[in-house]
């Protein structure tokens, strides 16, 4: 009896939901990137799912090499590499000049694994040209890094879990170059104060919308002088770390 009193009030509250739903769906249609079950396009702005969807990319090169190919950005596969049972990759690329791209990376043609490779171009299009040329009417035209590849544990520890860059899947990244001349600099301009440390942050915080971790010198004093961005494979709806 109880049950029959309530139903209609249930019927009505699923009706409303069911409404919402679809009013939802509506707005959603048109902004594919803000949908979990839709295909990844670097083309498109970022979206509530792009990160996600980067870092999903672990273990399907051919789909990842497929959306850099589509977006222009040139690169060539780099052979497997096998160091030990824990340390190696067989899915990275290193980075052409010319195409989509127009930031160098200095030290030259820098090789990650893919899904680090497509959001290092989404980051430089939709997050790092944008702030520069707001905040000091210039390009960036080179990114200062500390490489991709190292078989190592995480920083500092003799034992435990093993590093991202075990995987050629983390990128630590230490200075911008500008059009203008200027230098960036992790290690100088964090904490100084202004448009350079400004811009830093906002890179920084841009870059926790596509990659699965970001660390920057906030998090510990491992990181002083370099922003790590890492594709860790957590799944679409895995925990993401942006410190």
């Amino acid at each position: 009896m109880r049950l029959a009193r309530r139903l209609p009030g249930v019927l009505v509250t699923l009706a409303v939901l069911l409404g919402m739903a679809f009013a939802l769906y509506a707005v959603l249609r048109n902004r594919p990137q803000d949908l979990p079950w839709t295909r990844l396009d670097l083309g498109e702005p970022i979206g509530a799912f792009t990160g996600r969807k980067l870092a999903a990319l672990a273990g399907r090169s051919g789909e990842c090499r497929a959306l850099l190919h589509a977006a222009g950005v040139r690169y060539t596969r780099l052979p497997a590499v096998r160091s030990s049972a824990q340390c190696g990759y067989d899915d990275a690329v290193r980075f052409q000049s010319g195409g989509a791209q127009a930031i160098d990376y200095s030290p030259a043609r820098l090789g990650t694994s893919c899904p680090v490779a497509a959001g290092l171009a989404k980051w430089e299009w939709d997050i790092v040209q944008p702030a520069a040329q707001r905040l000091f009417g210039a390009r960036v035209e080179s990114i200062e890094h500390f490489g991709s590849y190292s078989c190592r544990r995480i920083y500092g520890r003799s034992s435990g879990d093993w590093s991202e860059h075990s995987r050629a899947n983390a990128v630590d990244i230490a200075a911008f170059r500008l059009s203008d001349g200027s230098r960036i600099s992790v290690v100088k301009d964090w904490k100084s104060g202004g448009d350079k440390a400004a811009f830093l942050h906002e890179v920084r915080t841009g870059g926790c919308k596509l990659f699965a971790t970001v660390l920057s010198p906030d998090y510990n004093a491992a990181h002083h002088d370099h922003l790590h961005l890492d594709q860790a494979s957590r799944g679409e709806m895995g925990w993401r770390v942006c410190r």
